[in-house]
């Protein structure tokens, strides 16, 4: 690949020394991007902009036929940025694969062996046999909520949880409309009509994000954590209009009774306590209120929401309570959802392009190192490895072999 004018006047500044290490170490990757075969699933790893910077940095993105299309971008948009658009055989032959959903059986079944794949990790979608056949071709898996800066930053994570905070808040409106068959309330209300009350349950990024968006609209919100921290954080960040609670037992019943709408946003993957709001206290609510689990594809956040078959009705009434149970919400929003993937995405490429290839890439970036959980075909993830009571490896022992 032939560097333009100005990337040669760019590069003349730099030492010549500096610049023959630089080329030695940079390896060029190989990147497939598959398309989707959950029907509710759109979101993409990657937009064109973003292949365009890839490409561009001298690697290889294989994208599958109309993988874009869930986004509304055309493949000859990602051929115009570089990209080859190919087969679902060809684009699972790539070294490193960048996808959405947890790989399904047939698709490990198409990976190569050794080779990279990067997802969701959404646990309870992952059957014991994909699991084996990952071990057998000894592959390296990634989960992206996993990905931290600092092991109090996850990017990933918290961008998805961004983005479906707010559009829980926008769903909300629509149920409570009789347009779909709700009570006829507006979020908010109106100046002489009560407003509409709108409890959270986690004040996470999801949490604090839905409840700046509810106030916004004119609602009374309140919020629920057990971390007085992030309930510190978020009204800090709020003001002080929000009413925060830990789980006192009297004080959770009390809201839930009032409430139009619960919103559950706690954090589930990696946490040291698991808190589900108990079928008895969802009973206590009036007939006619929402409930909307943010948190349904990582076990759910209330009894009445946990271990639903597969196939569930994305929403369903129980004890007089709509149930908005939809897996993936920010893919509702799909573009927004790919665009911030994207951001993160994209540098984390140029950079391991940089350090020489995935290997380099987990011994010099702790980040996406505590993103991987599992190895060569081990798990290396503790928390990962115990949902499938299989045991876990120390990742530092395999880097120092290597």
């Amino acid at each position: 690949m032939k560097a333009s004018p100005a990337k040669k006047e760019k590069a003349s500044g730099v030492p010549q020394e500096l610049l023959k290490e630089l080329n030695k170490a940079h390896q060029q990757l190989i990147i497939g991007v598959p398309k989707e075969t959950y029907e509710i699933e759109r979101r993409l790893a990657f937009t064109p902009e973003a292949v365009d910077m890839i490409v561009d940095a001298g690697h290889r993105v294989i994208i599958e036929t109309d993988a874009g299309i869930g986004i509304n971008y055309s493949d000859a948009l990602y051929a115009e940025a570089g990209a080859e658009v190919s087969d679902r055989e060809t684009v699972f032959q790539s070294d490193l694969i960048f996808k959405i959903a947890p790989p399904t059986s047939a698709e490990v079944g198409l990976i190569k062996s050794k080779a990279t794949v990067c997802s969701m990790l959404q646990l309870p979608d992952v059957s014991i046999e994909t699991i084996k056949m990952m071990i057998s071709k000894g592959i390296n898996a990634v989960g992206y909520e996993l990905i931290s800066e600092n092991g109090q930053c996850f990017p990933v994570r918290n961008s998805i949880s961004e983005i479906e905070g707010a559009a829980s808040i926008s769903v909300a409106s629509e149920l409570l409309s009789n347009a779909y068959g709700g009570k006829g309330v507006l979020m908010g209300g109106i100046p002489g009509v009560s407003p509409t009350e709108v409890v959270i349950i986690g004040a996470g990024a999801g949490g604090t994000v839905a409840a700046r968006a509810a106030l916004g609209l004119g609602a009374m919100v309140r919020v629920f954590d057990n971390d007085i921290n992030k309930l510190r954080q978020l009204q800090n960040t709020l003001g002080r209009s929000v009413f925060t609670s830990v789980f006192q037992p009297n004080v959770l019943v009390n809201a839930f009774k009032s409430a139009d709408v619960i919103i559950g946003a706690m954090r589930y993957i990696d946490a040291p306590v698991r808190y589900v709001i108990s079928e008895e206290v969802i009973r206590t609510m009036k007939k006619g209120a929402l409930l909307i689990d943010l948190r349904v594809n990582q076990g759910g956040c209330f009894e009445t929401t946990c271990f639903l078959p597969e196939g569930h009705d994305g929403i369903f009434e129980k004890y007089g309570i709509l149930h908005y149970c939809v897996p993936n919400l920010s893919s509702r929003v799909a573009r927004t959802a790919s665009m911030a993937l994207s951001n993160i995405f994209t540098p984390m490429i140029l950079r391991m392009g940089d350090l020489g290839g995935m290997s380099s890439m987990m011994k010099a970036d702790g980040g996406f190192r505590s993103g991987l959980y599992m190895y060569g075909g081990k798990f290396v993830n503790a928390f990962v490895a115990k949902q499938f009571n299989m045991p876990s490896h120390d990742i530092g022992l395999f880097l120092s072999v290597f």
